[in-house]
Parts: structure tokens; sequence; C-alpha cells
């Protein structure tokens, strides 16, 4: 499915997502990612969901976001609390949904200007 940009074309957006693979400004990746709307990481080592420690969710505190969107892949999952304690103490917000109901909400909080990170696992 493809979607349409209606923000600043600087930002980093989902353009496009399907199974196995999400597009960020156009550029195609199919392995997990981590996108800011200044940026997109590629080096965030979480490979699926069922091998999620602390510390794939700690990478997110020095990115210092608002809310931290969580695409789970495919099927709407959620780790347990433990996992992502160091974001709650913070004071992040953290959602988690499946991969395309993640890209679709990160775009609308883009679009509002707010400092959001999204992870998404394929």
């Amino acid at each position: 499915m493809a979607l349409q940009r209606t923000i600043d074309p600087r930002q980093k957006t989902f353009t496009a997502y399907g199974e196995g693979y999400v597009s960020v400004n156009s550029e195609r990746f199919t392995q997990p990612v981590v996108v800011t709307p200044e940026q997109i990481f590629t080096d965030w080592p979480a490979t699926d969901f069922a091998s999620l420690t602390p510390a794939h969710f700690e990478y997110f505190l020095g990115l210092a976001p608002e809310v931290v969107l969580f695409g789970t892949g495919a099927k709407h999952t959620f780790p347990h609390p433990q996992l992502y304690r160091s974001l709650i103490e913070a004071g992040i917000a953290i959602e988690f949904m499946n991969t395309h109901a993640a890209c679709r909400t990160y775009n609308i909080l883009v679009a509002e200007d707010r400092k959001v990170v999204t992870a998404v696992l394929l």
C-alpha cells in the first residue's frame, strides 16, 4: 500500500509498507529500522520480537522522544513491561501496535510536529 506525503519533504516519513518491508522517504528497508523525523537508524540490534531485551528499549533513551511507537511485525503483540521499564521511568510514552499501524500513526504524529520515534520489526 502506498502512502501520500502531506508534510515537509525533509522530514522522514513512511511512504509505503508491505509484507517484509517498509519504505521511508521512498527508501526500502527489509530489516528492523528506527525512524525519527530527522533520521533513519539501521543500527538498532533487534531482529525479532522473541529476542527483545531491555537494551533494545534503552536504545531510545538517547533519542529523547515524547513517545515511542513500536511496530511488532504482522501481529499486534505486547512485550513484558520489564523490557521497557527504562522508558516508563524516563517519562516516555510507548505504544505497541502492528508495524503497519505504527507507520500510519507515526506519519500523523510527525505532521503534528510531535517528537516521535518509531521502531519497526518486520
